[in-house]
């Protein structure tokens, strides 16, 4: 039975996930551009940087640079991504907005890769980063499963290996004394389809009926407005998106990784089903237009090339 949402709320991730895998240096100045023509759009929430090791993501070498130039603009977050204690504690330096996540990820082999720890050292650390949210009143909101739709190192992941891994989630935010918002399921490799999404969806759905779920959709292999038409149809109402297509893991192994879903097509479709984003899409679609400019190349995204349709 189709349970669309009459509103989503778009986490845009453009900032971070395209200029953390860009090929050629792109100016400090020009990343605080983007990020705040964005802010203008009705997002409320931007993830900016990544907190990560500019050996390993030369695209991040001055996320503190930025972080501490952006004009902050009210009503919109401004957040940054760490995947160990050492990020967070980086991040909590700086003027971002800190909000708590708890994250595993589902494939062992990507864990390793992408965080240089396995999912127990994961289980451990997260017990750890909530102590420190706790003690420093950081708010907390999502736990994220990884590669909850398939891995390029393991292949197809078994959903019995996610739902465990929600529950390692549910599990450290209960005996951490907090709740969490809901389960944000990342298909950090591009692996899903409509078909995978449903049947991951409706086995959470079935274990845990009221839990809130939020998804994050790379377009790795073509399919990822189709995945999010299929969230949509399934009544999930939280999606990260990427202005212009941009972006992509760089530990995802593959040449050429795809980025999230694109925002601006995505709340193109929304509003053509009727159902609200609180986004203005012009002013969107101008930011896609200034994503292409500063990374000097043509990105993913649809809209900003074929036009808004609109009634005659």
């Amino acid at each position: 039975m189709d349970d669309f949402p009459k509103k989503v709320e778009i986490h845009e991730e453009g900032p971070r996930e395209g200029f953390q895998i860009s090929r050629d240096r792109i100016p400090t100045s020009r990343k605080v551009e983007f990020i705040e023509a964005l802010a203008t759009t009705g997002v409320k929430r931007i993830d900016c940087v990544a907190f990560v090791d500019p050996r390993l993501v030369p695209g991040m070498i001055d996320a503190d640079e930025v972080t501490q130039q952006i004009r902050k603009r009210p009503g919109v977050s401004y957040t940054g991504l760490w995947l160990n204690t050492r990020g967070l504690e980086r991040a909590m330096s700086l003027p971002v907005d800190l909000i708590g996540s708890i994250r595993i990820t589902a494939s062992e082999t990507f864990s390793v890769r992408n965080t240089n720890r396995t999912i127990a050292q994961t289980i451990a650390e997260q017990e750890a980063w909530l102590r420190i949210y706790k003690s420093h009143q950081i708010p907390i909101e999502w736990g994220y499963v990884m590669t909850a739709f398939g891995c390029n190192f393991e292949g197809p992941v078994p959903i019995s290996q996610v739902m465990k891994m929600i529950g390692e989630l549910l599990g450290l935010a209960e005996r951490a004394e907090v709740t969490l918002k809901g389960i944000y399921l990342a298909d950090t490799v591009g692996h899903a389809t409509p078909l995978s999404i449903a049947r991951v969806v409706g086995a959470i759905r079935s274990r845990w009926p009221e839990l809130k779920l939020g998804v994050h959709l790379h377009d790795t292999r073509g399919t990822g407005i189709a995945n999010a038409y299929e969230a949509l149809r399934l009544g999930v109402d939280h999606f990260d998106a990427s202005c212009a297509g941009l972006g992509g893991c760089p530990f995802a192994g593959h040449v050429g990784a795809a980025g999230n879903i694109c925002t601006e097509d995505f709340v193109y479709m929304c509003h053509e089903m009727g159902i609200e984003t609180g986004i203005d899409l012009d002013a969107l679609v101008e930011c896609a237009n200034l994503a292409e400019a500063i990374v000097g190349r043509q990105l993913p995204g649809k809209i900003s090339r074929s036009g808004i349709a609109r009634p005659r």
